[in-house]
């Protein structure tokens, strides 16, 4: 008897935990940046230097570590014209501080991927769509957080791709980069977002970037309604 108790100790101990196994996770996040011809490289480094901020940040941490089951993966695409989207940073799962802020250090020096192009969101819609495939667990919220400076001008039409997504349970939230068009959160709100809890977070331009990525990021991460100070779909507005 002694020795099966002592055998059966050993098991449980050897035992991989639930999240060594690929448990469910929260979130699977794609972050979908920009980097079409409007962006220039001083405007890529801040979309950089600001994801990379935001994983490092003490509170994105703890809403992580403190969710439900404890643990996002993220993927990062960047993406400019129809036909040209690029993993630039492949599937992390993130279920500690440690793992946080090494995946913000490989972010931060993480380099331009795709050739500058026209800004072909649908392009990025449907490569991100795919993406979750190869995703590393399931997640109880898959999103796809597109980054944009402007309009849809290239691929397929944006709508008919948003709704297809939306389709496979996905949600797609967005970050307005409004310094070149004024109403660009009215566009990403009423032909681009959509699914649970879809929204549109804005930034003034991409110094303010950080500060908005950080805000957007939080939310989703936590799974928050949000109904106030936030685009959802509603009447376009410019």
């Amino acid at each position: 008897m002694l020795r099966f108790a002592i055998l059966l100790l050993a098991l449980l101990l050897a035992a991989p935990s639930a999240k060594a196994q690929g448990s469910r996770a929260d979130l699977n996040l794609i972050i979908a940046m920009d980097c079409s011809w409007s962006v220039s490289d001083a405007e890529y480094a801040l979309q950089v230097g600001g994801v990379a901020a935001a994983f490092s940040d003490p509170e994105i941490i703890s809403a992580i570590e403190n969710n439900l089951r404890g643990r996002v993966s993220i993927l990062i695409v960047h993406w400019s014209t129809s036909g040209t989207q690029k993993i630039a940073h492949p599937w992390a799962t993130i279920s500690n501080a440690g793992e946080a802020v090494a995946f913000a250090a490989r972010v931060a020096g993480m380099q331009r991927q795709t050739a500058k192009g026209g800004t072909s969101i649908a392009g990025a819609l449907l490569f991100s769509q795919n993406a979750f495939e190869y995703a590393p667990s399931r997640a109880d919220r898959d999103i796809i957080d597109v980054i944009a400076d402007g309009e849809n001008n290239n691929g397929d039409r944006i709508e008919a791709v948003r709704d297809m997504v939306v389709r496979q349970g996905t949600t797609i939230n967005a970050l307005a980069v409004v310094n070149e068009v004024s109403y660009l959160h009215h566009y990403l709100r009423n032909r681009v977002i959509g699914g649970s809890g879809a929204f549109v977070e804005r930034a003034l331009d991409y110094k303010d970037f950080k500060r908005a990525f950080r805000k957007k990021l939080l939310r989703e991460i936590k799974g928050e309604l949000v109904t106030q100070n936030v685009d959802q779909p509603g009447q376009l507005l410019r």
